[in-house]
This record gives structure tokens, C-alpha cells and sequence, in this order.
């Protein structure tokens, strides 16, 4: 591959990743290299705290393989995995940002407030998982997806019962009820991160419906090619 690519870590799943999901290679604009990581099911890798061991060995292979085959870059499809953030990018020589939480700290420089977390599960987003992203709790209000059916059946349960249809309109509609409900309840809200890394396609949606900046890892990837 002539021009510079970015590498992508990716949950083994068998939901479809449509234009705007982290792992879908037409949501940029520069190559992409996607390598699934076997074995690195939904309910392995949302948890609050590290991955198994055999699992995080698994990702610092294939983010190897991903840095020999000439990634400028490498980012993931699960903003749970910034639990392995240090691991995995210590592990290789080039720039590497596993989830969007670890964009908190730019989030709130830019757009002082409390920051809204819209997450794949807030029972998961922990003590643990916010600390390993450098977020302090009383600066955020978050709120999950796990209690919304189309949502949960399709990234949430384990690959062999995941959906392998995605109902767009649905999980759209339930992200941004769940962003204007948060907006409700946290006047001070100044912006929303987008942890789950199959949310970016409806950050627009929520733009549009909470006036507020959204920052998610399809955006920060170009970013992070530009400096790479």
C-alpha cells in the first residue's frame, strides 16, 4: 500500500459495521487495514477493568502485525479496550488510540462543562475503565444502551446471537432520546463523547437534536494520521 494506512483492532462480531462505525473502512478518508482479533467477543471486552490475558497478548500481536505491514496509525473498534491502552501502545512504535474516552481531556478543554458520555453500558463504564481513561466522575454524566433492545442484540451479546441486521432508525432514535434526556438532566452539559465505537453514525443526529459538540474516534483518527 503506497499511501499511509490506518490500522484497526477489531472486536470479533458478526453485526454489520455500517459507514460511520469505527470499523467500517469507509468511514475515512485515507487506507485502512482492519485485523480482527479472534476470539474478542462483545461481553469480553465491555467490562470495567482489563481484558483476559490471553485476550490482551492477542491484540499486541495483531497491533504488531498492523505496525510490520506499515499502519502510520492504529485505533479500535471498542472504546473499553482504553483499559489496554497503555499495553498495547507501549507494545509498538506508532502512535496508537484505542478509544474515545481518552479524548475526555481534549473534550473538555475545548467546551468547559460537564462532559455527556454516551456508552455501550454505563454498568460497565466503571471505576476502573474512567480512571484508565484519566476521567474524574464528577466532570461527566453518563448514560448507557444496554436497556435498549435493538441496541443490545446487536452489539452486546455474545457473536453466535448477535443481530446480523441493524435497525438504524431504531438505535438512532433511542441514541438521541438518550442524549436529549441527558441534556435534560445536566444543564451544565457541554459536549458528548461517544465511547462505543458503533455510535459515530449518529453523532450528526445528536448534534442536530442537543446543539452540542460530539467527539468520537472516527473523527479523532484523522487527527491522529495527521500527526502521524
Amino acid at each position: 500500500m503506497d499511501r499511509p494506512f490506518l490500522g484497526i483492532l477489531a472486536l470479533d462480531t458478526n453485526f454489520p459495521r455500517i459507514k460511520g462505525d469505527v470499523g467500517n473502512p469507509d468511514s475515512y478518508p485515507f487506507p485502512v487495514v482492519v485485523e480482527v482479533v479472534t476470539g474478542a467477543d462483545s461481553p469480553d471486552i465491555v467490562r470495567d477493568g482489563m481484558p483476559a490475558d490471553w485476550l490482551l497478548k492477542a491484540f499486541i500481536a495483531k497491533a504488531r502485525v498492523l505496525e510490520e505491514r506499515g499502519a502510520a496509525a492504529i485505533i479500535s473498534t471498542c472504546g473499553f479496550l482504553v483499559n489496554a491502552q497503555t499495553d498495547i501502545a507501549s507494545a509498538v512504535k506508532i502512535p496508537v488510540l484505542l478509544s474515545a474516552l481518552s479524548l475526555f481531556s481534549l473534550a473538555l478543554a475545548a467546551c468547559p462543562g460537564r462532559i455527556g458520555i454516551l456508552t455501550a453500558s454505563d454498568q460497565a463504564l466503571g471505576h476502573n475503565t474512567l480512571t484508565a481513561a484519566g476521567i474524574s466522575p464528577e466532570l461527566v454524566a453518563v448514560a448507557g444502551l444496554e436497556d435498549v433492545p435493538k441496541f443490545a442484540e446487536t452489539f452486546l451479546e455474545p457473536r453466535e446471537k448477535q443481530a446480523t441486521e441493524l435497525d438504524y432508525s431504531a438505535i438512532e432514535n433511542a441514541v438521541v432520546a438518550r442524549a436529549i434526556g441527558m441534556q435534560k438532566a445536566n444543564p451544565d452539559l457541554s459536549a458528548f463523547i461517544l465511547e462505543c465505537g458503533n455510535l459515530p453514525p449518529y453523532a450528526n443526529a445528536v448534534k442536530q437534536a442537543t446543539g452540542l459538540p460530539v467527539f468520537h474516534l472516527v473523527g479523532a483518527a484523522s487527527l491522529l494520521m495527521e500527526a502521524s
